[in-house]
């Protein structure tokens, strides 16, 4: 893909991705001991949806503007709540803003965690330190992710959850994706890695997937998006997060989550979900 965030910040994956993101965070403040948070691709911390990227394209209105608008069930309330309240303030404010990953993460970590933000891209890294350099628990890195991804697993806190977010620009993204993902695995079997996808070619996303599977990795979960049928030249209308080993009840919440998006941010009979161990239990 030809993919700068700040024309798609705030759209459709954007809030599958960060709910679920949202949750495996809540999940490891469950216990007091200390988690580390490793960002691959952190990309900017927050993005402006008044620019002129993101007033171009509008994506952020099907998006998160629709997601704040509805009138969510009990049930969707309560799993939504810490990430719409790190999101409704931001998208508020004037001009409005839609945090990405690193500001989510930073208003969710305990005093207790750590945070580690990579990215190659330098504009990037400015301003990752400008908003969140001088916060004690957070390091800023200019580093290519997958080498960062080597680097710095197993953390020394031994739990922790791995954000590999990739802008999928360069030819054989997925196949270094899943080659990079599967060695940290071996060096850190126990940390929980959630991997973000695109879905346009979906013969290349079920190689992908298969690797995973082929090499053993023993709980695997997937979950799909969607909000139009998937083509190889077409814009992005689906798209995919694999995670491995995920917490108990994951796998009941994102069932629930994605139904709702399903009919929030869908247009009917056009939009879908996909919910399915792959490997473990």
């Amino acid at each position: 893909m030809n993919y700068r965030h700040a024309f798609h910040a705030g759209n459709f994956a954007d809030v599958f991705k960060h709910l679920l993101l949202t949750r495996l965070l809540v999940y490891l403040a469950r216990k007091e001991t200390p988690y580390r948070f490793i960002d691959t691709h952190a990309g900017h911390g927050f993005y402006d949806l008044a620019s002129e990227e993101a007033q171009r394209t509008g994506e952020w209105l099907d998006g998160i503007g629709r997601f704040l608008a509805a009138d969510a069930p009990l049930d969707v309330k309560r799993l939504v709540a810490p990430y719409r309240a790190v999101v409704e303030p931001l998208f508020l404010a004037q001009p409005p803003h839609y945090p990405g990953s690193p500001a989510l993460a930073a208003q969710l970590l305990r005093r207790q965690d750590k945070m580690i933000f990579c990215d190659a891209y330098p504009p990037a890294i400015k301003d990752l330190s400008l908003h969140l350099g001088r916060d004690p628990r957070v390091k800023v890195i200019g580093i290519d992710g997958y080498v960062g991804l080597n680097a710095f697993v197993p953390p020394v806190e031994r739990r922790g959850l791995v954000l590999v977010d990739p802008p999928f620009e360069s030819p054989g993204e997925f196949q270094r994706l899943g080659d990079c993902v599967e060695f940290a695995w071996r060096k850190w079997e126990t940390g929980i890695y959630m991997v973000w996808f695109p879905i346009k070619d979906t013969l290349i996303v079920d190689t992908f997937l298969q690797g995973f599977i082929d090499a053993g990795v023993k709980r695997l979960l997937l979950l799909e998006f969607h909000i139009g049928k998937a083509e190889p030249q077409g814009r992005l209308v689906a798209n995919g997060v694999l995670i491995i080993n995920p917490p108990y009840l994951i796998e009941a919440e994102a069932r629930v989550l994605l139904s709702f998006l399903t009919d929030t941010l869908g247009a009917p009979g056009e939009a879908g979900f996909e919910v399915a161990m792959l490997a473990g239990e």
